[in-house]
């Protein structure tokens, strides 16, 4: 029973902690996902990622999930430094050189430019890790239903939430039994990928029978029933969720504003 529990916890990315972060209703974090990502493109100036960045790693720490989001982060600066390399070099308004590497000359504006792009991708990266690592799948599809979404769509959105971490967990239970068997999984480059081939079919085809099972499943629990379905929880926000939803409506009409304020004037 304990290995089960632990395998059903696995599926979602969400990360289980009694912090103000998870308790905040989840149309709560969809709209800081909508201010964090808005109010810096609207105001169109780097300053603003940076502290909607800070803002998203104080949420991260303060819910004491911040080292979840530490691969992630890294993993991005690999795609960061490849568009802070084509564009420092290439970019069609370079004009003036910021520094060099040898041979290579790396321009003010490309670099700029680049900044804009890479502070981007790491604010959505963060502020989409906020609501992930805290929001249960079941819960979210459960407070959409019942403001009126129709159980398709919640079904939708918690496969999405679950296929990435159901994936890398099949994938790892089949890479521990292709080790048993002697295959080797470790070396170099050709080494990987010759390893690689042998779980494709497995993990595909394993992928296919688990949606089979579910679609099952599904129907046996009236999935497409039409009677009116009850909740065992009741979704409704509190006055703390509604204050916090307000402030970051609030934020995104200043950004609105300052920024229209400064194309007039």
């Amino acid at each position: 029973k304990e290995g089960k529990g632990a395998g059903m916890k696995n599926i979602s990315l969400y990360v289980e902690q009694d912090t103000y972060l998870t308790r905040l209703h989840p149309f709560a974090k969809l709209t800081y996902i909508l201010a964090a990502v808005s109010v810096p493109l609207i105001a169109g100036s780097l300053w603003m990622f940076m502290v909607s960045i800070g803002v998203s790693l104080c949420l991260l720490a303060g819910g004491k999930i911040a080292a979840r989001v530490f691969p992630l982060i890294a993993f991005s600066f690999t795609i960061i430094a490849t568009v802070f390399l084509i564009h420092g070099l290439f970019n069609r308004a370079n004009q003036n050189v910021l520094f060099a590497l040898g041979p290579l000359q790396f321009y003010r504006e490309g670099i700029r430019y680049a900044a804009g792009i890479g502070l981007n991708i790491l604010n959505m990266l963060l502020a989409f890790s906020v609501f992930v690592l805290s929001t249960k799948p079941a819960e979210l599809v459960d407070d959409l239903e019942q403001i009126g979404f129709p159980p398709r769509f919640g079904y939708m959105i918690s496969s999405v939430f679950q296929i990435i971490p159901q994936m890398m967990g099949t994938m790892n239970t089949i890479m521990d039994a292709q080790r048993s068997r002697g295959m080797e999984m470790e070396g170099n480059l050709f080494v990987r990928a010759k390893a690689f081939i042998p779980l494709i079919v497995p993990v595909v085809s394993s992928s296919l029978i688990n949606t089979r099972e579910r679609a099952i499943a599904l129907e046996v629990r009236g999935f497409d029933s039409k009677e009116k379905k009850t909740f065992l929880t009741d979704g409704k926000m509190g006055r703390g969720d509604r204050l916090f939803m307000a402030a970051m409506v609030l934020f995104i009409v200043c950004a609105v504003g300052w920024r229209a304020v400064h194309v007039i004037y």
